[in-house]
């Protein structure tokens, strides 16, 4: 196959910058487009067999030779796999596993925090207040405690194996993954959450937003959990209702919660995790680190390669499930 076309698509982040030169000179027979607004998009994908980045319905029609898009994320915003796109033939590719040690670090620290009691801490430090908690009851030992990990891809597993190295008993719950994974007790169908709730000290979701994840995490399974459990999301905001979230605090349900991720972001300035000294919020910056627009443009530059020459694309996503 020779003479395709790419196209990168508006907005364009700064990142970006320089990509189409890089793609052209490393892929040969490679055409790279980049418009700068919607209806330079929109001329540009009528000759396009690829695109990078985010294709509404509108453009989706305009595009009648495309064969690939590849996802600007690992997990698109809300309304990125709409039904026009799950529809259509065109295989999409994400950017999964390209700051999987980020994220990583950035749970165990969420998870340290939380077991420590750091979250009002630091809320004392910051009004000068001298508080310490003597009680043994205020910390969790990680070499005693059970984590229910919920998705056990890449992040996942790499999160168990970091908290398996604490004594920490580590149980997966995954749709997709069974058999055994490094630092894993065990790995576990999604069938078995409501099950395993009871027993896990700490609930760490990783999972991207599905049609089967959103809401995954509400009132019935907070009911579920073990009493004074610790909540942490660094997966996709929709997957926890916080409402449901913040009734489960309140009602002293659990012990405390580390969010990355909401269902509104940015979380409200009002909204009471804000003010609770049992919760960390980080603002959705999980995935921050060195060598991050390196590694997706390595993904988008060996998914071109292989898309000029007819082989087969890696990181493939099953639309019907946006992963």
């Amino acid at each position: 196959m020779s003479g395709s076309t790419l196209v990168l698509l508006p907005p364009h982040e700064p990142e970006v910058a320089g990509w189409r030169e890089r793609l052209e000179q490393e892929v040969p027979g490679l055409v790279v487009l980049q418009p700068e607004t919607r209806e330079e998009a929109a001329h540009a994908l009528a000759e396009a067999d690829a695109a990078y980045g985010t294709l509404p319905a509108d453009l989706l029609e305009r595009a009648g030779r495309l064969r690939w898009l590849q996802a600007p994320q690992a997990g698109p915003p809300p309304g990125f796999y709409h039904p026009a796109l799950v529809e259509h033939p065109v295989q999409v590719t994400n950017m999964r596993d390209t700051y999987t040690d980020h994220v990583a670090a950035h749970t165990l620290a969420l998870v340290l925090a939380l077991a420590r009691g750091l979250p009002r801490y630091a809320r004392d430090q910051a009004g000068a207040h001298w508080a310490p908690d003597w009680d043994p009851g205020a910390v969790l030992a990680l070499n005693e405690a059970t984590a229910l990990v919920v998705g056990v891809g890449a992040i996942g597993a790499e999160v168990g194996r970091l908290l398996a190295a604490f004594g920490t008993t580590v149980v997966g719950i995954d749709a997709r993954r069974d058999g055994p994974v490094p630092g894993f007790a065990e790995v576990l169908p999604a069938g078995a959450l409501d099950r395993r709730l009871p027993g896990a000290d700490l609930i760490i979701l990783t999972v991207p937003h599905t049609p089967a994840t959103e809401g995954l995490l509400d009132a019935r399974r907070f009911a579920l959990a073990k009493p004074g459990a610790y909540v942490v999301n660094v997966g996709r905001g929709p997957i926890l209702r916080l409402d449901d979230l913040t009734a489960a605090l309140t009602a002293g349900r659990l012990g405390g919660a580390a969010l990355d991720v909401f269902e509104t972001e940015p979380l409200p300035a009002g909204h009471p995790l804000w003010r609770r000294p049992d919760v960390l919020i980080t603002p959705h910056v999980g995935g921050v680190g060195p060598h991050n627009e390196e590694r997706r443009f390595a993904v988008l530059l060996e998914n071109a390669r292989r898309f000029v020459a007819g082989r087969e694309l890696i990181n493939l996503v099953d639309k019907s499930e946006w992963y």
